[in-house]
């Protein structure tokens, strides 16, 4: 009886042994090494610092975030975060894929100049949802798949002890279809939003004495809003559609932009990743290389195609104010002003040599600068029409516009 004990006990425990083998077996060094590779294929070039593992969380001191050469050429300098970064519910998949539940960085209390002093805190960062993708060669559909969601708490700016800059919070998320990480990704819809941001602009003028005059007469020492953003696409057709991206300062104005394209599919981000790290490789491209690289751009834009797009400003008061202080500036009234800039515009739209043009922009241009409520530009093909066809058709600008559809229109309704 007691053998029998003693061997289920063994038994018991060669069990647990085998169970527990695969979180054993995870390898916090390897895990940053491939994120750091896998990052590297959109352009981040990440150096970690030492990683180490506790059950299945990995904390890592530190990391320097730089851009890969192509990008460093445009003297990007490399970001240091000199403080711990902890990823938590780190797993390894099969295949040699990684996930986390969660990348949490500590609060950031800390300087960044010292004439006039400028102070950052930023509270409450992580990302959820990590995908690390597997294999020698990272295909788009994953590189859309690297994280599920990304927030911040409060951002604040200080420059000499006054606050400059502040964001109340940061929000970005995506769903994915089917679940995140599949390999044949149906679509996915995502969000992103910088809540109540506010900017003080009354120490302009310290920096730059005229800048700092606009602003003041423009009454913008102050100002706040938000920013948001969403989009849907799908990866069989490449269908994405902006359903907004909006700049919303009540105090000032709001522009919004819309667009609905298809073609963008993940064997076209492919190919565009390859061009780019070709491009990388090559260095400083020969006059060949470059016409090369401008026909496989081409080539790729011929799959891609607009269904519509719109550019909307809905003014709250900028407009009138920026009247109104051109007119001072002039030694005038904003009446009088406002009749001079419509008299001269058929002139300068016509420079274009387009007289369609001219019948399409001057009427709503004048109609706002008359009563500054909207303007909107739209672009409208009757029928999906590739970027190429409509590159070709930029020879003929008179054609063009009937290509495009485009359309202007002023103070109408959204």
């Amino acid at each position: 009886m007691m053998m029998t004990k003693t061997r289920l006990i063994l038994l018991a425990g060669v069990a647990t042994g085998i169970m527990l083998q695969p979180a054993m077996a995870l390898d916090a060094q390897a895990f940053v090494d491939r994120v750091a590779e896998v990052y590297k294929t959109i352009g981040y070039d990440l150096e970690f610092g030492t990683a180490t593992l506790d059950g299945d969380t990995i904390t890592v001191d530190g990391v320097t975030v730089g851009l890969t050469q192509m990008a460093a050429e445009d003297g990007m300098e490399p970001v240091v975060i000199d403080t711990e970064l902890t990823f938590s519910g780190v797993t390894e998949g099969a295949d040699g894929s990684y996930k986390a539940a969660s990348l949490t960085v500590p609060d950031i209390d800390t300087d960044f100049a010292e004439d006039p002093t400028g102070h950052l805190t930023l509270s409450d960062i992580r990302v959820d949802g990590i995908y690390v993708p597997a294999g020698d060669t990272i295909p788009a559909v994953a590189v859309l798949q690297l994280w599920q969601s990304a927030s911040t708490g409060k951002l604040s700016v200080t420059r000499d002890g006054e606050e400059v800059i502040s964001i109340d919070s940061i929000t970005s998320n995506t769903t994915f279809n089917p679940e995140q990480g599949a390999a044949a990704l149906t679509d996915l819809h995502s969000t992103f939003a910088a809540n109540n941001i506010r900017l003080d602009l009354s120490t302009v003028g310290e920096e730059d004495a005229s800048a700092g005059a606009v602003i003041e007469a423009l009454g913008l020492t102050n100002i706040s809003g938000n920013i948001t953003q969403d989009v849907t696409w799908s990866m069989a057709d490449g269908h994405m559609v902006i359903n907004e991206a909006k700049f919303d300062f009540p105090q000032v104005g709001k522009i919004n932009l819309k667009a609905d394209l298809t073609g963008l599919t993940p064997a076209v981000l492919d190919q565009i990743y390859a061009m780019q790290a070709a491009m990388a490789a090559s260095g400083d491209a020969s006059e060949e290389q470059a016409q090369a690289q401008m026909m496989s751009t081409m080539a790729l834009m011929q799959g891609v195609s607009i269904v519509g797009a719109s550019v909307r400003y809905d003014d709250a008061s900028l407009a009138g104010k920026l009247l109104e202080f051109f007119a001072t500036q002039s030694g005038t009234d904003r009446a009088t002003f406002v009749s001079g800039i419509k008299s001269m515009l058929p002139a300068l739209i016509g420079q274009a040599g387009i007289p369609a043009l001219t019948d399409l922009v001057v009427p709503p241009v004048s109609a706002f600068l008359d009563n500054p409520q909207s303007l909107e530009v739209k672009v409208a093909p009757p029928s999906p029409t590739s970027v190429l066809v409509l590159m070709a058709a930029a020879a003929n600008p008179a054609g063009l516009i009937t290509a495009l559809g485009l359309g202007v229109t002023a103070n109408q309704a959204e």
